[in-house]
């Protein structure tokens, strides 16, 4: 199977537009022969939590949101993640998965926040995995994988590759990506597949960097730190 990571400068608390753009993404990955394309950490907002606090218009209400109509049409599996409504107060940081058809896969919520998210989301509590054309997933949200036992898990499990939807930002940033993900890849046996923000995102400027590692940690693939869009890999079944 082949895989995309994207990278996406996001248009702040527009999900419209954001759904619109990480569509584009969708169908430039299949036009290049992909079957999956991964999308970053709130890629449907951008990293923008004074406006997600204040606004629950910009949670996704489930994995039926007509705001994700052009993802679920772009005729390629995708993993999208947004705000996503609890039966909480507050919302998850959730990766959603659809099928190539639009079907609903499965939708993780972010285990691990990092420092300030905790005032504005609530932590998940189940592992996400799931397959698709023969190969299994596992996934994980930026800081969450920065705690080795959650894609270990998925590697106990039987997966094969590990999703990271994630926010890097220029500067220490730069280096947790080229330690972190190739880590993991190493360490667990799998392939690691990361997309990222590039340009302005919340308080930080995305580095870009969206790669597959294989699972001797060694690089696949890799995208600039300046531009938008995606990079693929062959993924054995």
């Amino acid at each position: 199977m082949r895989i995309a990571a994207a990278q996406m400068t996001c248009v702040p608390a527009d999900v419209d537009a954001n759904s619109a753009r990480a569509a584009a993404l969708a169908v430039a990955a299949r036009d290049q022969g992909a079957e999956l394309v991964v999308l970053p950490e709130l890629a449907l907002t951008g990293y923008e939590i004074e406006a997600l606090t204040a606004d629950p218009g910009l949670w996704l209400t489930g994995p039926d949101d007509p705001r994700l109509d052009p993802l679920r049409s772009a005729g390629i599996a995708t993993a999208v993640n947004a705000a996503l409504r609890t039966d909480g107060p507050l919302p998850a940081i959730a990766t959603l998965v659809h099928d190539a058809e639009g079907a609903h896969v499965t939708t993780y919520a972010k285990q691990h926040l990092f420092e300030h998210e905790g005032d504005a989301f609530a932590p998940g509590a189940v592992d996400g995995r799931f397959e698709l054309g023969g190969i299994r997933f596992c996934l994980g949200i930026c800081f969450d994988n920065h705690f080795p036992d959650l894609p270990g898990r998925g590697a106990a499990d039987g997966c094969a590759v590990h999703l990271a939807s994630s926010l890097y930002g220029t500067g220490a940033g730069v280096a947790e990506r080229t330690t972190v993900y190739p880590g993991i890849a190493k360490e667990h046996g799998l392939y690691v597949v990361l997309a990222n923000h590039v340009g302005p995102a919340g308080p930080w400027t995305g580095c870009g960097g969206a790669a597959v590692w294989a699972p001797d940690g060694s690089t696949v693939v890799e995208a600039d730190d300046h531009t938008q869009g995606v990079v693929t890999a062959e993924v054995p079944a």
